[in-house]
């Protein structure tokens, strides 16, 4: 990890958190990278800049404070537009995080990382709710664990992980195991299309955070948008980022009456909004996944996390598209072209 190269694409909220903890953790440099300049909103959610920074560039601004969390870690800054990078700029990166972007762009910059295989993460916070993306592209990873009666077998156990290889070490009077996981990803042009596993049933279906669809909305609004902006409160933005939800929701499969008016107000209301919460939440969620894959410990993220902040949960829903090799377990979740929810897997502020 104390050689490992960092992108962090963006410097808002989110971002803040995610170089905070990964400079803190001793990473071997971060290149932050951002175009814009520093505005008086962003005092209000940032801790890396002050007052005197308006009218800077975000990265330049922000750097020297980064810089002081951990003298050991080198840091860049970089003003250019994350859109007029080459693909070829990636690949000096172990890892791009991009922050707080487009639809269109993301896609872009998660296309030229697996150009170069190199892993890609997106994220962004709208109000109470946000979302973490993971495209590790194909990553192996070591369990560790007590050695149990039950033999390991080397198959699949997923729709996307495998069990690779396995062997086992005394520690005393205890038998550890280590067991080597691989996980396939889907790029986000592909995941994002993906509607729900047929095969479940109604009330499981209500168990996908409707955020989801509001998320997938409101990129579609502004790739749409003659301005490329986000939704007003004005009645014509209102119906439009409407309509747009309702497609969404029903191209996932999902519930309609799941999709209220009140939570489409409450959602285009504070979309704009960066809430320190939920920015330590998704960032801190963010940055601990990005140290265990550089460790190659511990099961990473797969592959979408929805939160929302009214419930206090981020339930991580696993998104992939026709193609993906089924699961073979035996267990009945592997449709190929489905979305298969990890419960379990859940961040929450409590």
């Amino acid at each position: 990890m104390r050689n490992s190269k960092i992108l962090l694409i963006g410097l808002r909220a989110i971002a803040n958190e995610i170089a905070k903890n990964l400079v803190l953790a001793g990473i071997g440099s971060l290149t932050v990278l951002d175009p814009e300049v520093v505005t008086e909103d962003d005092l209000a959610s940032q801790f890396f800049i002050q007052e005197e920074h308006i009218g800077m560039n975000r990265a330049e601004a922000a750097a020297p404070s980064i810089q002081k969390l951990n003298p050991r870690v080198t840091i860049h800054s970089d003003t250019a537009s994350p859109s007029s990078k080459p693909p070829t700029f990636f690949s000096q990166f172990d890892i791009t995080i991009a922050t707080e972007l487009d639809l269109d762009t993301l896609i872009s910059i998660n296309t030229s990382c697996r150009q170069c295989s190199r892993p890609f993460y997106s994220t962004a916070s709208y109000g109470l709710y946000g979302y973490i993306f993971a495209d590790l592209i194909s990553h192996t990873f070591v369990i560790e664990r007590d050695k149990s009666n039950i033999e390991t077998k080397l198959a699949p156990e997923t729709q996307t992980r495998r069990v690779i290889s396995s062997r086992t070490k005394k520690e005393g009077d205890k038998v550890v195991e280590f067991v080597t996981k691989e996980e396939n990803y889907s790029p986000l042009a592909d995941a994002v299309n993906c509607p729900i596993d047929p095969t479940w049933r109604p009330r499981k279906r209500r168990t996908v955070p409707v955020a989801l669809p509001c998320i997938k909305a409101l990129w579609e609004f502004i790739r749409i948008s003659p301005t490329h902006s986000y939704p007003t409160f004005s009645r014509t933005d209102l119906a439009t980022f409407t309509r747009l939800a309702t497609e969404a929701i029903a191209n996932l499969g999902l519930p309609a009456d799941m999709l209220k008016a009140s939570f489409i107000s409450s959602f285009v209301e504070g979309c704009t909004s960066e809430l320190a919460p939920v920015a330590a939440i998704l960032g801190g969620v963010l940055a601990q996944d990005v140290i265990n894959v550089l460790g190659k410990r511990e099961q990473p993220l797969q592959n979408f996390l929805v939160f929302d902040g009214e419930v206090n949960a981020g339930p991580v829903l696993t998104l992939h598209p026709e193609g993906m090799e089924k699961e073979e377990n035996g267990n009945g979740n592997g449709a190929g072209g489905a979305m298969e929810a990890s419960m379990a897997e859940v961040v929450s502020l409590d």
